[in-house]
């Protein structure tokens, strides 16, 4: 197990415009050959946007793009016609495809704050689909098939336990909140990277938010 506390992330963004970032992987002008990936999870970038800031018109391609809001309100539009609000509790899953661009906003008169995770998919190309899932349940997985992949979300009080995943590779990311792995404690921002995972549990030391990949064997670290 390999833990990545929220400060060794790569600070990004542009305070000007009232955009923070910080990524676990290289990304941009971070480049770290040694922190490309773990299993298909190629990026996980916390974002915040103060109110009016937000993303202009971008594309992507060939990219599973997942975004999890932790407060506020996301406004998100995109290419395909696609145009949505994401609040906390729900998932939504950009698959890029072969080429979509998309808007990302903070239109509403609250701070933003948002994970974004993207994975690389099995077969690239295709066409671009979108989802969203409104106020997904506790527990309730999340699959993510174009990458092989499943994501938990777990919402646990204080005292709680979760398991982890039996896995090739667990991605974890601590949302909100405390909670210890393996003896490791973990809080807002803070990542665990596991290969061969098994009989794994965190334990909440307070309310907190976790998300965690289940990737599959094919994927490379």
């Amino acid at each position: 197990m390999s833990v990545r506390y929220a400060d060794d992330r790569y600070p990004g963004g542009d305070l000007s415009a009232g955009i923070e970032s910080y990524h676990a992987f290289s990304f941009g002008e971070f480049y770290d050959p040694d922190n490309l990936r773990f299993g298909a999870v190629i990026a996980c970038n916390e974002e915040r946007l103060a109110p009016g800031a937000g993303f202009g018109e971008h594309p992507h391609s060939h990219t599973e793009i997942v975004t999890w809001v932790v407060e506020g309100e996301l406004t998100h539009r995109d290419s395909a016609g696609n145009a949505t609000l994401v609040r906390p509790g729900d998932v939504q899953r950009l698959s890029a495809g072969g080429g979509v661009r998309h808007v990302e906003r903070n239109d509403s008169g609250q701070p933003l704050v948002f994970v974004q995770m993207w994975l690389a998919p099995l077969t690239p190309g295709g066409a671009p689909r979108y989802e969203i899932v409104h106020g997904i349940a506790d527990s309730t997985p999340y699959a993510l098939p174009e990458a092989g992949a499943m994501l938990h979300v777990r919402r646990l009080h204080g005292g709680e336990r979760a398991a982890v995943p039996d896995a090739a590779y667990a991605y974890l990311h601590v949302a909100r909140g405390l909670v210890v792995l393996a003896g490791v404690e973990l809080g807002p921002g803070d990542s665990a990277r596991i290969t061969d995972s098994a009989s794994l549990e965190l334990t909440a030391d307070e309310p907190s938010e976790v998300l965690i990949w289940e990737l599959g064997p094919n994927d490379r670290p």
